[in-house]
């Protein structure tokens, strides 16, 4: 088996710039050769040319790169007396990162090559591989040690290092997952008389906060408010006494105003009249007609959720390749019978998948396609979620938007895909999706 191995250094000087005819990242760096010792031949030093590109330049945190590593020329020479034949090189290497990423990529090529003469410079080699972007940031790639592989007649191995302040050959700038709002709150009670104390239990503030709880009438805010604290673990437990009749519904908030990266969506209520005295008796005298005013009350509901199934179980991946686990989560339905112009959001997370000796996958692996439907007759539609990340920060599944009259009954799906790391150590691996309702 022969082997060619480059290894070069890591510094973080800036991708070449394309002249004339040269592609864009390409570099080019000393490199001392030494072939193997059977070939009896004296080492090779010379520029190593070579150029490294990825396929998305703007990934998410989470996401997965594919990285090409393209080594055009190398001062290395066949080490046989004789042709090496078409297709006998399998190309291996490494990518170095740099920058808010550290590490190495592992990228292999197939069999290609042109014959090579006797004493002919070794062939360009392709070579891909991915890595998982875990920080937000620029990161550099650079190129790494490479190595060329035959079983052709004899085993020879021609090992090079490149000489240190390699060039970075590629760039990209990784951005951070959007982070959901899971600020949220319940009320004790949806409608009361002018005045009545209503309790607030609200989750999913920052620990320690300042919360105004407050009254809302449509877009604006009424007199009715009251401040909080959220506990250790973000909630809040507060008594908001409402005497505005406008009232349609309560919000809680951080800072000053609120705003819907900061706060919660409101929670529908309904200052109702007391009931009038009931009028003296009339005098006897000869019966006239009688008209009494009836009145009938609908009162509302709350908003639930229920959830088919107790787990979610991921199709098999084969050791080695890795790739997409499939699945679905068990179908949900939401019953909004609250009666007032508030929505809902329904927003999932997901923990790091846990498998055999600790070994873990990121959460940030699991991607989701949300779907739902409105039942015939319900006020709201229904908005599915965007496809994509789920994640430990959480997306959302679908929601409804705030209208005049909302409300109804829908039916939540999605499905889901883990992606699994080749060579991922076989097992099960185990995560947990949390679902909130606000």
């Amino acid at each position: 088996m022969a082997v060619l191995a480059a290894v070069t250094g890591g510094a973080l000087s800036p991708p070449a710039a394309a002249v004339g005819g040269t592609p864009p990242g390409q570099v080019e760096f000393p490199t001392h050769c030494l072939p193997p010792q059977e070939a009896g031949l004296p080492p090779a030093d010379g520029p190593t040319t070579a150029r490294i590109t990825v396929d998305d330049p703007a990934p998410r945190v989470g996401d997965t790169v594919t990285v090409t590593y393209r080594v055009a020329a190398a001062p290395a020479v066949n080490p046989l007396p004789s042709e090496l034949p078409a297709d006998v090189l399998t190309p291996t290497g490494r990518v170095l990162l740099g920058g808010a990423q550290s590490g190495e990529v592992t990228v292999t090529g197939a069999k290609r090559n042109e014959p090579v003469p006797p004493g002919g410079a070794l062939p360009a080699v392709t070579m891909t591989g991915t890595f998982t972007v875990t920080a937000p940031g620029a990161i550099t790639l650079t190129p790494g040690p490479y190595t060329l592989h035959t079983a052709h007649l004899l085993d020879l191995a021609t090992v090079c290092a490149a000489g240190p302040g390699a060039p970075v050959s590629e760039r990209l700038t990784a951005t951070p997952l959007p982070t959901a709002n899971l600020r949220g709150l319940t009320l004790a009670t949806a409608y009361g008389a002018p005045g009545a104390r209503v309790k607030v239990t609200g989750a999913g503030f920052a620990p320690g906060a300042a919360v105004t709880v407050a009254g809302r009438a449509g877009a604006a805010e009424t007199g009715d408010r009251v401040a909080a604290t959220a506990d250790r673990h973000g909630g809040v437990v507060a008594e908001l006494p409402l005497t505005d009749r406008a009232t349609t519904g309560v919000v809680a908030y951080e800072g000053t105003a609120w705003s819907a990266p900061r706060g919660t969506a409101p929670a529908a209520y309904t200052v109702v009249d007391p009931a009038p005295p009931a009028p003296a008796p009339a005098p006897a005298r000869t019966p006239e007609p009688v008209a009494r005013e009836v009145t009938a009350i609908v009162e509302p509901g709350t908003l639930a959720m229920t959830q088919a199934g107790e787990s979610v179980t991921l199709g098999a991946v084969p050791y080695g390749d890795g790739g997409a686990a499939p699945g679905r989560i068990g179908t949900v339905t939401v019953k909004d019978a609250r009666g007032g112009p508030a929505g809902w959001s329904l927003v999932g997370k997901v923990t790091d998948f846990t498998g055999p000796g600790g070994i873990r996958i990121p959460g940030a692996r699991l991607s989701w396609t949300p779907s739902c439907t409105a039942a015939a007759g319900s006020p709201s539609a229904c908005a599915a979620g965007s496809a994509g990340v789920v994640g430990p920060d959480g997306a959302v599944l679908a929601s409804t938007a705030d209208a005049p009259t909302a409300g109804g009954t829908f039916t939540v799906d999605a499905a889901v895909s883990l992606q699994v790391p080749p060579y991922t150590p076989p097992g099960a691996y185990t995560a947990v999706l949390t679902l909130t309702l606000s």
